[in-house]
């Protein structure tokens, strides 16, 4: 598959599923000249979550995680102040390759977009549907709205369904990386459905 070379925003136990959108507040130098930038080009970032220890060289160049996820600006406001408020649509996962020279104040990397695999699995319907129905069940117990995830999920893709579903529902950031690195949609869903019936069991008392 072809590399693409984006721009990297790295921040602390954020996960960027594809499928999903992911609102901005852009207020340092660095990202808001990053975030021009990619008005001028093809309106695409790459969101990516940084290691433990991260703060130490956070001016810097901080150890990144390799499979991060790659958006398209869909939204954009420019403040007086020159800050953005942004809004990102998720598109793919990729996996950092390397990082390149650049004389910008933003990191640049080279990465290969990775593609989902078992979305035909034999058991991909029922984990989708069994997914669907915990998440429900999940934002009743909690009385949050339904309606919005009901029709975001409805006619989607497996791994759509996942991903939405994860963004929306899972808080563990070691889960929610977990579910972003797994490319094969029958153990993605696999996982996450655990995950949510722990999650449901520690709210409700219920299996």
């Amino acid at each position: 598959m072809a590399k693409v070379y984006v721009p990297i925003f790295p921040l602390p136990d954020l996960t960027f599923f594809p499928h999903t959108l992911l609102p901005l507040h852009v207020f340092e130098a660095r990202y808001r000249a990053m975030v021009t930038d990619c008005l001028a080009r093809d309106l695409r970032m790459a969101v990516v979550a940084l290691k433990p220890g991260y703060e130490s060289a956070y001016d810097g160049k901080p150890a990144v995680h390799q499979i991060a996820g790659v958006g398209r600006i869909v939204q954009c406001e420019r403040l007086a102040s020159g800050r953005f408020n942004i809004l990102l649509e998720g598109e793919t996962r990729i996996r950092i390759d390397r990082e390149l020279p650049a004389d910008t104040l933003y990191r640049m990397v080279a990465a290969t977009p990775l593609g989902e695999i078992g979305a035909e699995g034999d058991l991909v319907g029922t984990l989708t549907a069994r997914v669907t129905g915990r998440c429900l069940g999940i934002l009743r117990a909690v009385r949050g709205p339904t309606a919005a995830m009901e029709e975001s999920l409805a006619g989607a893709p497996p791994g759509a369904v996942c991903d939405r579903i994860a963004s929306a529902v899972i808080a563990d950031a070691d889960v929610r990386r977990a579910l972003l690195e797994e490319l094969d949609v029958e153990r993605r869903l696999s996982r996450l459905a655990e995950a949510l019936d722990d999650l449901y069991t520690q709210l409700t008392g219920d299996r």
